[in-house]
């Protein structure tokens, strides 16, 4: 076992997995073929798909579904919670039983920039591509084009790049 990288028994990972050191992986899916990158923290009922590249220092909590072949760039946070609290009404630390998860979805093919915060219950659509630095807080149309802080429609992409194989 790498002192360097921890993954629950209960991970589910796909063939040739690509993980870098210092991860943090538990209760979660990674498909087929993708790459995590250093300092990166799936949570549990996360999924991540096939021939994703999960870039450094990116926290991708519980309700988050990552579908295939969607780039996520450095320091990418995920939100799971409109209305977090520590505590709960009568003052103690609240558990999973005080709140309920919020569901996101990144759609196949869609590139998520570096320094990008996405909010719960958001959708980005296939093929998008969000802005490094954005703060999505509403759903982003396939093929769309976003950026800012909330991220914005800039244009739609014109034609869909071949992907590499």
């Amino acid at each position: 076992m790498n002192p360097y990288v921890c993954i629950s028994p209960d991970v589910k990972l796909g063939k040739d997995v690509k993980l870098s050191k210092f991860i943090n992986l538990y209760g979660c899916e990674v498909g087929d073929e993708s790459k995590i990158g250093a300092f990166v923290e799936i949570q549990k009922n996360a999924i991540v798909g096939k021939r994703c590249k999960i870039s450094s220092h990116t926290f991708i909590c519980e309700g988050v579904t990552i579908e295939d072949n969607v780039f996520i760039g450095h320091g990418v946070m995920f939100i799971n919670d409109s209305y977090p609290r520590a505590t709960a009404a009568a003052g103690n630390l609240q558990t999973e039983a005080d709140w309920m998860v919020e569901r996101t979805i990144i759609k196949k093919g869609a590139s998520v920039g570096s320094g990008t915060t996405i909010l719960s219950n958001v959708s980005v659509g296939e093929n998008a591509i969000v802005g490094a630095g954005s703060v999505v807080t509403k759903d982003v149309p396939a093929n769309a084009i976003v950026a800012g802080n909330p991220a914005k429609l800039l244009r739609y992409i014109e034609r869909t790049a071949e992907v590499s194989k």
